[in-house]
């Protein structure tokens, strides 16, 4: 089995607290700290850029995840790598040489992740397997630029396929998790598990979050 981990998404946090909230997450048990980027392009949302990222990785010791929801990635893999990020994930409907940016954030140093859309076809993505150009893959179940979306149980599908097609990778899951839709994520064969309003809402989060792990634990490729 590949390692279950849970990612609370900062988003959700207490953006006057931010530090606090990072802290929190850590402390509750978090593998690593997730933040989602938005340009106002890619999306209509604009959120967090390297600043956030270079205090998040001062105040915990855990893993900064980076969600670049940009139009053109590739402009701002240096500082995001520069700030602290250790996986960096692109869209694979954004503006740019997919190969070459996933190439450069391992040049970086970086965990390279590719990510899709709940509309784009999970075919999509399948060069970048093929090729071993990514170390994790990012299945957006809800539509990127907000939080607090309802889960797309649909995208369940395409979890399922990426797994068969590549047993090796991380796979991450993004949007309307909880302990209710992390059952049908693992049982499709997710392995990371984002999670920001749901986790952040919780009165103890150490307890949802080892609530979530051991959930898809239990239920990880029962599906399959």
């Amino acid at each position: 089995m590949p390692d279950i981990q849970i990612l609370p998404s900062i988003l959700a946090a207490d953006f006057g607290r931010l530090a606090d909230g990072c802290t929190l997450a850590e402390a509750s048990g978090a593998d690593q700290i997730h933040v989602d980027v938005m340009d106002g392009v890619f999306v209509p949302n604009i959120s967090m850029g390297p600043d956030v990222v270079r205090m998040s990785a001062k105040t915990v010791g855990i893993p900064q995840n980076v969600h670049l929801m940009v139009k053109r990635p590739q402009d701002h893999i240096a500082a995001f790598a520069r700030a602290g990020a250790d996986t960096i994930q692109i869209h694979i409907e954004s503006d740019c040489n997919i190969r070459e940016t996933l190439a450069k954030i391992r040049q970086l140093g970086k965990r390279a992740a590719i990510t899709l859309n709940p509309e784009t076809p999970v075919e999509s993505i399948f060069e970048c397997l093929e090729n071993r150009w990514v170390d994790e893959v990012l299945v957006m179940s809800v539509h990127p630029g907000f939080g607090g979306q309802a889960y797309l149980k649909y995208v369940e599908a395409k979890i399922t396929a990426i797994r068969r097609w590549a047993e090796w990778v991380d796979i991450a899951v993004d949007g309307g998790i909880d302990g209710e839709t992390v059952v049908g994520a693992a049982a499709a064969g997710a392995n990371l598990f984002i999670a920001g309003s749901y986790l952040f809402k919780q009165p103890d989060m150490k307890a949802a979050i080892a609530a979530l792990r051991k959930t898809a634990q239990e239920n990880f490729c029962s599906a399959m």
